[in-house]
């Protein structure tokens, strides 16, 4: 018996059936990417009455605001949780004599973290340039460390933006150190859009000014800014000395971080600053730094 040779029509019914179904699956697959919410991601940091760094605390002993709603928490992560930290450090011209303090201190602070952490290396002159992705593997980030040169302009506001923009797809609890010491005077972006667009990522900012940077009270008024608002701190080096003594601080507080996350609240209000406010339930007299809040699309 001769095999049975499918008709031409019912070839193309069949290829339009298949190309209907991929559509479909397409079209569902866009769907479910277009109802994906962004989780709003808030930095504590909880201190006793006595200054002291609180560690220990559980989901249910902290309080999320948004707007003055509570909201509910979807991931928590203590301090121990491990940790993503990136640093950014200004290599121009004018930081040949600061730059072998820095990695120096540089160094130290990878060698205070975690086997489980992970950090990165970035630079930043007339443009950001990544030395080290994020890896757990701490001699090779020492090593991309020392092989850094002082050269360029200072492109601030741009490296800042750009670095917090490809380390917040990152999973987990992480954290930012910015050393510059001079003014922005090459980047694309103006002090206002970058200040945006970090307080929305809303990942610590810890920031560090030194030399030329601390003679501009708008260029430390805006760090400030940056690392309150985030939920870190501002620190100023007036001598050589303060550099290595901030960034064991830094080190020590990045030792101390919770992450508390939550689904934004669905809403009708225009665009705009959303307020958050931190809260631990127990009774202490608790201290909070924590993100302020964050500008809504």
């Amino acid at each position: 018996m001769r095999a049975r040779i499918p008709s031409v029509t019912s070839i193309c019914l069949a290829l339009l059936a298949c190309f209907a179904s991929v559509l479909i699956a397409q079209s569902s697959s866009q769907q479910v990417l277009r109802v994906r919410t962004r989780l709003v991601e808030v930095y504590a940091t909880i201190y006793d009455s006595g200054g002291r760094y609180v560690d220990g605390l559980s989901k249910d002993d902290f309080e999320v605001l948004e707007d003055g709603k509570p909201q509910e928490v979807a991931i928590f992560e203590t301090n121990v949780e491990r940790l993503s930290c990136v640093v950014l450090l200004d290599t121009t011209g004018s930081m040949t004599e600061a730059l072998p303090r820095v990695k120096n201190a540089v160094i130290k602070l990878i060698d205070s973290l975690g086997p489980r952490d992970s950090v990165a290396i970035y630079t930043f002159d007339s443009q950001v340039t990544q030395h080290q992705e994020l890896t757990t593997d701490k001699a090779s980030a020492k090593r991309a460390v020392l092989r850094l040169r002082a050269q360029g302009q200072t492109a601030l506001f741009d490296s800042i933006s750009e670095v917090a923009q490809d380390i917040s797809a990152q999973p987990g609890k992480k954290a930012m150190v910015v050393f510059t010491d001079g003014d922005d005077n090459a980047s694309m972006l103006n002090s206002t859009a970058a200040v945006a667009r970090v307080q929305k990522l809303g990942i610590p900012l810890y920031t560090i000014a030194e030399g030329d940077a601390l003679q501009t009270p708008q260029l430390k008024k805006l760090l400030k800014q940056l690392s309150e608002n985030t939920g870190a701190m501002a620190y100023e080096a007036r001598k050589g000395s303060d550099i290595e003594e901030i960034f064991q601080e830094i080190s020590r507080d990045l030792q101390h971080l919770y992450l508390i996350s939550y689904k934004p609240p669905q809403t009708t209000s225009a665009p705009g600053w959303r307020k958050i406010e931190v809260a631990v339930k127990k009774s202490g007299g608790y201290r909070i730094r924590a993100k302020q809040g964050y500008t809504a699309d």
